[in-house]
């Protein structure tokens, strides 16, 4: 194992450069490559990169006549759609800052971001998000102006605009270099309020030429294109549209993500951006099909082929047996969900939380490579990725070329290099804990291999000690025990404790398939509770998750919750992390249980 692991830098930042530069370089260069689409009357239509920046300047010249100024911040609160990544270059373009706000936020977090900020000027998609802003308006003394997507604010920035020279938005964007900010994202944090990261026109520049350099197949100009579906508020969607500005790639959007699976098969992506979560449904709802129509065997066969056969290519390739099978379930099962996919993409990349290994050699193992990645808002999201040469399943991969990673004495793992934040908006303390001498601690505790992979296996503060003193990171087990359909969330308990338990709540939209499948009536889960069936097949759950661990660190008891784990009732932030803190509070009656004698 190693201490620190760097790669030297594949892309440099231009002196003097910025994110608008690149639509610009985009139109110059192929005016009529298509690098976004949208959806029109229900079917996508392809921007060129001409139109696009002529849609961008008309934007930028309206926030310029309406007052904003070089440095102000302003806001967007919308769902994931194309006038988002237009705003967000819009803003750069006038000189200004971007502050993402999520679409789902409530009365008193737009309050303190929009406050916090000082946002000059807020753009939403909803009358719904724009009653919230107005419900908080006169607590904002800076906050002068206010346009609404879906009330034609886009053709009012226009209209304001007419008469503002192209002369004016050169001047403007003259006065952004490298080293500006951005934009302040704000963290959704699991505890406290959330701390904005000031992110550079560097920390996206380095960071996303990097990864495109690095990934120079999977970025392909005029051939490559990516499906975004998630939240542009969350760093992890931000940068598909900056990767792909930069590659000259196209990306399409989708506002809600219930719609993916039929927009995977309209506008057939050639690279998914996703999060753990979606490659667990996919796989979830495909096995859960198989066996509705009597073929849940083969396809578990076929699992487990897939899986062999990927572990086979890191052991010297897979044996003559194999390999006929792995041809035979190709046919019969893996082809079907590569094109539930598209039928497009051979690779994607995750993020947002652990993967899982089990699952990765899944997909790798029907052609379609999830490549895992590691990052926070704090490093301009990826700052670890695995190659598309030299995946390892199981890794988060290695540092992004240009960068360094450290692990601490007491195991934490630290990053320093260009795509490190500069710090916390008007927070100086929070600064001066996270950056120490350049390095930047996550919070994560992991380990690298003698390769330069990075493992990530739990977060510092969630660490639990148990009673006989044996250090236990949740993450590990969590992450195994959630990939079971039957699960939507689970929590990891035992601080202080003789033993390890969890609390678990059970996936709505699985049990009435499940229940279907099992030849039982409807029913909800507070019904079910005690059911021995139900129990039994969370047990095997359990199981499976225990598998990852030793003895001393395996979940002996559970308990089922008659509830969910959203992000509206407060029980994850925006970015699907679990609040510990709030669930042991509601829940101390459910863990005491788990110990009562």
């Amino acid at each position: 194992m190693l201490d620190e692991f760097r790669l030297p830098a594949l892309y440099q930042v231009p002196s003097g450069g910025n994110l608008s530069d690149l639509i610009h370089q985009n139109a110059e260069r192929s005016p009529q490559n298509a690098v976004l689409a949208r959806k029109v009357d229900g079917r996508w239509q392809d921007v060129s990169a001409a139109a696009f920046l002529a849609e961008v300047h008309q934007a930028a010249k309206g926030l310029i006549a309406s007052g904003v100024q070089p440095g102000d911040r302003v806001a967007i609160m919308s769902r994931t759609r194309y006038e988002w990544t237009l705003l967000d270059f819009a803003i750069w373009c006038a000189g200004a800052i971007t502050v993402p706000v999520y679409e789902t936020s409530s009365a008193e977090q737009v309050q303190w971001i929009l406050g916090d900020s000082g946002a000059v000027a807020v753009l939403t998609e909803t009358d719904t998000h724009a009653a919230v802003v107005e419900s908080v308006r006169e607590s904002l003394p800076e906050l002068r102006r206010t346009w609404q997507i879906e009330r034609g604010g886009l053709a009012e920035l226009a209209a304001a605009g007419a008469e503002v020279a192209d002369a004016t938005v050169t001047e403007r964007r003259a006065t952004l270099n490298p080293d500006s900010i951005a934009s302040i994202v704000y963290t959704s944090g699991t505890t406290g309020r959330p701390k904005g990261c000031q992110l550079t026109h560097r920390n996206f520049l380095h960071e996303l030429g990097n990864v495109t350099a690095r990934l120079p197949d999977l970025f392909v100009q005029g051939e490559g294109s990516v499906l975004l579906f998630l939240p542009l508020a969350h760093v992890l969607g931000r940068i598909a549209p900056i990767a792909t500005a930069i590659s000259g790639t196209k990306v399409g959007h989708v506002s809600d993500i219930k719609n993916v699976t039929a927009e995977l098969a309209s506008f057939r992506p050639t690279l998914i951006l996703g999060v753990p979560r979606v490659f667990e449904k996919v796989f979830n709802t495909a096995r859960a099909k198989a066996q509705s129509e009597g073929k849940g065997k083969i396809f578990d066969q076929a699992a487990d082929v897939a899986i062999a056969y990927s572990r086979a290519q890191d052991q010297g390739g897979a044996g003559l047996v194999l390999r006929l099978k792995h041809a035979l379930f190709d046919k019969l099962v893996y082809s079907k969900l590569r094109a539930a996919l598209g039928g497009r993409a051979t690779h994607a990349i995750s993020g947002g939380a652990p993967l899982g290994e089990r699952l990765g050699h899944f997909y790798r193992g029907i052609g379609f490579t999830v490549l895992e990645g590691y990052g926070l808002t704090e490093t301009a999201a990826a700052t670890a990725f695995n190659p598309a040469d030299k995946p390892k399943i199981g890794t988060v991969g290695q540092p992004v070329p240009g960068s360094a990673c450290r692990i601490a004495e007491d195991g934490e793992v630290l990053f320093k290099g260009p795509q490190v934040f500069t710090g916390y908006w008007n927070n100086p303390a929070a600064t001066a804990e996270a950056l120490q001498d350049g390095w930047f601690a996550t919070g994560d505790i992991g380990s690298i291999d003698d390769d330069g992979y990075l493992t990530i296996t739990g977060r510092k503060k969630e660490i639990i000690i148990t009673a006989g003193g044996k250090n236990v990171a949740p993450a590990v087990i969590e992450d195994r025990i959630r990939a079971h359909p039957l699960v939507g969330e689970v929590m990891v308990v035992g601080d202080r404790r003789p033993f390890i338990g969890c609390l678990i709540t059970v996936d709505e939209e699985f049990l009435p398939k499940w229940l279907e499948l099992n030849d039982r009536q409807p029913a909800t889960v507070a019904e079910l509770r005690e059911d021995p069936q139900l129990l039994a097949a969370l047990q095997e759950a359990v199981d499976e998750g225990n598998k990852a661990v030793s003895h001393a660190e395996a979940v002996k008891k559970f308990r089922i919750l008659d509830t969910v784990f959203s992000e509206e009732n407060g029980y994850l932030t925006p970015s699907l992390k679990l609040k510990r803190n709030v669930v042991l509070k509601d829940f101390a009656a459910e863990v005491e249980a788990l110990y009562q004698k």
